[in-house]
């Protein structure tokens, strides 16, 4: 049986003790969050360089026009199902653009993620990994053609096919592993995240309101909104040796989950832990995670969300919830299943 961390003490020490509780869980390769101490390091450096200022600011204009399309192609007379009809779609096309794939790819993905998602609730193994498998095959291709010279050089899959470690260019199952990383656990957070923001805005017009005329403070209230509303639930480590937090204690080798929604809404440091509010001390949300693993694409993940948001409000002068009741998400997975929204009624 996995034991479990809920309390944001416990967690935030494991977070910081990676020497402790190795994120060497899964039999898989996974690059680099599955790895520790110099490897991860190593393999850090080479991702960090795709998250920086430069590359998102030119990223910035393509994201915009992914947005816009979205938003100007609703439908502002009847309900809206939130989760098909934005996240889902912007969390795709936003990491198509981000890589520098095919608009005609988008289908394919689609499809895809469809089958990833029912599968994943299911734990449906055999089908798990014949998608994996599928996975690589589609990102594969996507590497090859920017080694044939059908892509844009300058294109996020184009720099990854030069990446090179100690002089030798990385094999593809690390690349797809990275890629993987990006895309399979991104969309999936994306997609929950922008469920839960919509929804939220939907039931709290006041913040609506306060948003709209302080705009300056979107990036603090999202991050507020996803430590009310966890986009991802859980994550797991290992532990290398006999461990003891308080009253509990593991063996080496015991897997352990980490409840991110738990430790974000503990009352021993979250003040009335399930309300919004306007003065929490940011470091102590823990929506990014914290310490050496902490999420390489934090700063992509706050564009697209803080973007996407200015966006939303900037368009419709008001966003309320439809008539039928939303269907919160099953675990693994966070945020809504579905959730209707009326624009501008």
């Amino acid at each position: 049986m996995t034991a479990v961390l809920t309390r944001h003490h416990d967690v935030l020490a494991a977070l910081h003790a990676p020497e402790q509780f190795s994120n060497k869980v899964s039999s898989h390769l996974n690059v680099p969050n599955g790895m520790d101490g110099a490897e991860h390091k190593a393999f850090r450096a080479l991702i960090e360089p795709f998250f920086s200022d430069v590359v998102l600011t030119q990223f910035q204009p393509k994201l915009q026009v992914v947005i816009d399309e979205l938003l100007d192609n609703l439908d502002a007379h009847d309900d809206v199902e939130i989760m098909a009809t934005l996240g889902h779609p912007f969390a795709l096309r936003a990491q198509c653009a981000f890589m520098g794939w095919p608009v005609a790819l988008e289908q394919r993905l689609t499809e895809w993620m469809a089958a990833q998602n029912a599968a994943t609730l299911k734990q449906d193994r055999p089908a798990l990994r014949a998608l994996a498998d599928e996975f690589s095959h589609i990102v594969v291709e996507q590497f090859e053609r920017a080694r044939r010279g059908l892509t844009d050089p300058e294109s996020v899959t184009s720099q990854l096919t030069q990446l090179r470690l100690s002089g030798e260019p990385l094999p593809d199952d690390y690349l797809v592993s990275i890629v993987r990383n990006w895309t399979v656990g991104e969309l999936g957070t994306i997609a929950a995240a922008v469920g839960s923001i919509v929804g939220f805005l939907a039931q709290n017009p006041v913040v609506q309101k306060q948003l709209r005329a302080a705009p300056m403070h979107i990036d603090h209230a999202i991050d507020e909104i996803l430590r009310l509303d966890a986009p991802l639930l859980t994550n797991r480590r290992r532990t290398t040796c006999p461990v003891g937090f308080g009253d509990q204690s593991f063996e080496a080798n015991t897997t352990v989950a980490i409840d991110w929604r738990a430790a974000n809404t503990d009352p021993e440091v979250f003040v009335e832990p399930r309300q919004f509010k306007w003065d929490r001390d940011p470091h102590l949300n823990l929506l990014y995670g914290a310490g050496v693993h902490v999420c390489p694409g934090k700063p992509l993940a706050q564009l697209e969300l803080g973007l996407f948001t200015r966006s939303l409000l900037n368009k419709f002068e008001t966003i309320r919830l439809g008539e039928q009741p939303f269907e919160r998400a099953q675990p693994p997975r966070g945020g809504y299943r579905k959730i209707w929204v009326k624009f501008n009624h």
